[in-house]
């Protein structure tokens, strides 16, 4: 809901700090860059604090920045306190998935389904909410007030000015109230439950590293920088797609962005129950050969209504599950913790950032190319490659030596978890009694060896002495 309530009060922002929407574009860079930030350093503070009041504590931060927004007069200020937005929603997004992660382990993929299900549902009830609070003020104050896209709003009329701060602070506190009570939540959640729970449940947790580990974190990157910056781009261009290229009515290519987002966001939560009695290897095979159909459909037929609109439909509702099903399914083969998670999330900012971009930029210099239907199709081509290789890497037979090293990394996690509370006298109890049966268990392997080195010593002393016993005398 934060993320999607940008969109609909952008021209009240730019009334609001006495600019035109052209003029304050950066702020979305702002958001965004801030948002990188915050995958990276989530992904660290993940690993070293509690992840209760990680999440408590971003989310806090999240609230207080919605309710600062409206009180932003300079364009400066409103994009510093969107970077700071952006840095706790990269925090909530690392954090948030390796938290389900570590608290649902291998039952965690329907879990996983309805996190992202959840981002789908927010940002398809934020405009709604706009729309309620706002009521359509904001296209008549900004012609009240006399801004168009080539000059600065001028802000004449007291009452109208007043109205407009009112109906942007409205909108942006009801969102930031529901957040500080979610972060309320996840604080009285930390404080009921402590963290020797976390802390004892990750040591005891046997970690599972794949043979190619880093290999599969990077791959997977990249798969997710295809399919985010394909979704990202289809969702934001279709309307102008279909407007310019096809040549639509407005209202038409208002239902067919609709209908792409609206079957995403229906998929998404139909992949709950799908996850339920399914594995995710299953729905990634399927989402892969729907989203290339689809996106060779929309290609192939770029400028039919009935392609269109069915073809939209289907796309979204074939990369709806991609993101979810691709953490599971890793998880499935090798432990995702915080810098794992920073890494693959990462990635997607990367394709969130860079492939819009692209296509805005190509679309402007080849209108009469369909750019948008080949980026999606292309997208879907680099997703039909990564994810065999992804899979027979994650299959790939682990070496034996590999047991020792998990076995190391078990102790190294035991001794990283006693320093986290010096206080915590039952944790640190737990934990010397993992190294001493550690250290028992390597005493008796040691002892079985020497003690059966010893009897064949023995027995070939005793077999010896026998056989000097016995040689006859001449």
């Amino acid at each position: 809901m934060a993320i999607a309530n940008l969109g609909p009060t952008f021209p009240d922002l730019a009334a609001n700090v006495n600019r035109n929407v052209s003029q304050i574009s950066f702020i979305f860079i702002g958001r965004s860059s801030g948002y990188f930030g915050g995958t990276l350093i989530g992904g660290l503070l993940v690993d070293c604090m509690n992840a209760k009041i990680l999440l408590g504590f971003s989310m806090l931060a999240t609230a207080m920045g919605l309710y600062a927004i409206p009180w932003c007069k300079t364009a400066t200020l409103l994009t510093a306190m969107m970077s700071v937005i952006g840095f706790s929603m990269g925090v909530l997004d690392t954090g948030g998935n390796v938290t389900a992660l570590d608290t649902w382990g291998v039952e965690a993929d329907p879990h996983i389904q309805a996190l992202h299900f959840s981002f789908a549902l927010g940002a398809f009830m934020a405009p709604i909410l706009d729309k309620m609070v706002l009521g359509g003020s904001a296209v008549d104050l900004q012609d009240h007030l006399g801004s168009t896209s080539d000059h600065q709003p001028t802000v004449d009329s007291p009452v109208s000015s007043e109205k407009l701060h009112f109906t942007v602070m409205l909108s942006y506190t009801v969102i930031g109230t529901y957040i500080l009570l979610v972060a309320l939540f996840f604080c009285l959640l930390y404080w009921r439950s402590g963290s020797t729970r976390d802390r004892r449940k990750s040591s005891a947790q046997q970690y599972k590293i794949a043979k190619y580990h880093y290999a599969l974190l990077i791959l997977l990157s990249i798969f997710f920088f295809w399919y985010v910056g394909a979704e990202v781009a289809y969702g934001a261009y279709i309307f102008t797609y279909a407007k310019t290229y096809v040549g639509m009515k407005e209202s038409e290519a208002a239902g067919l962005n609709s209908v792409f987002w609206g079957s995403f966001a229906a998929c998404r939560g139909l992949a709950i129950c799908l996850a339920i009695c399914s594995r995710p290897v299953s729905i990634i095979v399927l989402s892969i050969i729907f989203s290339t159909v689809s996106s060779l459909t929309l290609t192939l037929f770029n400028t039919h209504p009935v392609s269109l609109w069915l073809g939209s439909a289907v796309y979204g509702a074939s990369l709806a599950a991609l993101f979810p099903s691709g953490i599971s399914w890793l998880e499935q083969y090798t432990t995702i913790q915080g810098k794992s998670a920073t890494l693959f999330v990462m990635g997607a900012a990367m394709g969130q950032m860079c492939i819009p971009a692209a296509v805005g930029f190509l679309q402007g210099h080849y209108p009469a190319v369909p750019v948008l239907m080949y980026t999606a199709l292309v997208s879907a081509i680099m997703t039909d490659v990564l994810f065999p290789v992804l899979y027979k890497l994650a299959t790939s037979p682990s070496d034996p030596n590999r047991k020792g090293a998990g076995d190391r990394n078990l102790s190294e996690a035991l001794l990283f978890n006693s320093h986290l509370e010096e206080e915590d006298e039952e944790v640190k109890e737990w934990n010397e009694v993992d190294f001493e049966v550690i250290e028992m268990n390597d005493m008796w392997q040691n002892s079985v060896i020497e003690t059966s080195t010893n009897i064949q010593g023995a027995s070939a002393l005793e077999l010896s002495s026998r056989s000097r016993d016995v040689v006859p005398t001449l």
